[in-house]
């Protein structure tokens, strides 16, 4: 088997705990019905076509923070600040990219942006110590999973798609990633996932 020399990470249920259990947490808080958020900000077309807008920069945090708020019966203020308080570091898959790099392998972060202003999902993680390339969606206008961003990815880590690995909570990513040659890994588990690295990267990570 051929071992792989570069690893793209996604962010937020990657390197963060998982995103559901934040949310669930946020809905409880707020009174509203479990799954709210799903619904209107990802299955309404109208919440998911501002959620992707949001995500490719087009419209900022705080404009989302409003119209989401409309939609859902609650202050917009911070909103995305407040759906997502209760994300933590991921330390296992922190330690394991980390351990990844120590090893030789290129690593990149590739995360659809969720805004910067007035909440940074990232404030805290220092990633440029992290990796070696950081992709956030809103700063080139297009968003996972299309072809051109994991293209980004590839030519700031100075690797072809056959040569690395892509690990993404989001399992409907993964596909379009394949279609290029890299290969998957669906993060549900870190220790299952950190397990698959190794297999494919042929480096101990744990």
């Amino acid at each position: 088997m051929t071992h792989r020399t570069g690893l793209i990470l996604d962010f937020g249920g990657v390197l963060t705990t998982p995103l559901l259990p934040a949310v669930l947490a946020f809905e409880q808080r707020e009174g509203l019905a479990q799954g709210a958020c799903i619904t209107a900000l990802y299955l309404d077309e109208e919440g998911a076509r501002r959620t992707h807008d949001l995500e490719r920069g087009a419209i900022t945090q705080a404009e989302w923070n409003i119209a989401a708020a409309g939609s859902l019966g609650v202050a917009p203020d911070n909103l995305m600040g407040r759906i997502f308080a209760d994300l933590r570091p991921e330390t296992a898959m922190i330690k394991a990219a980390a351990a990844a790099r120590r090893a030789g392998v290129s690593v990149g972060i590739l995360s659809n942006s969720v805004g910067l202003d007035p909440w940074n999902l990232y404030d805290g993680y220092d990633m440029d110590q992290l990796c070696d390339a950081v992709v956030i969606s809103e700063r080139h206008g297009m968003r996972k999973p299309e072809p051109a961003i994991f293209q980004l990815m590839l030519d700031m880590l100075g690797k072809p798609a056959e040569a690395c690995v892509f690990v993404d909570d989001t399992e409907q990513y993964l596909a379009p990633a394949a279609e290029l040659g890299l290969a998957g890994v669906h993060a549900k588990d870190p220790e299952e996932t950190i397990a698959q690295l190794e297999t494919l990267l042929g480096v101990p990570l744990a």
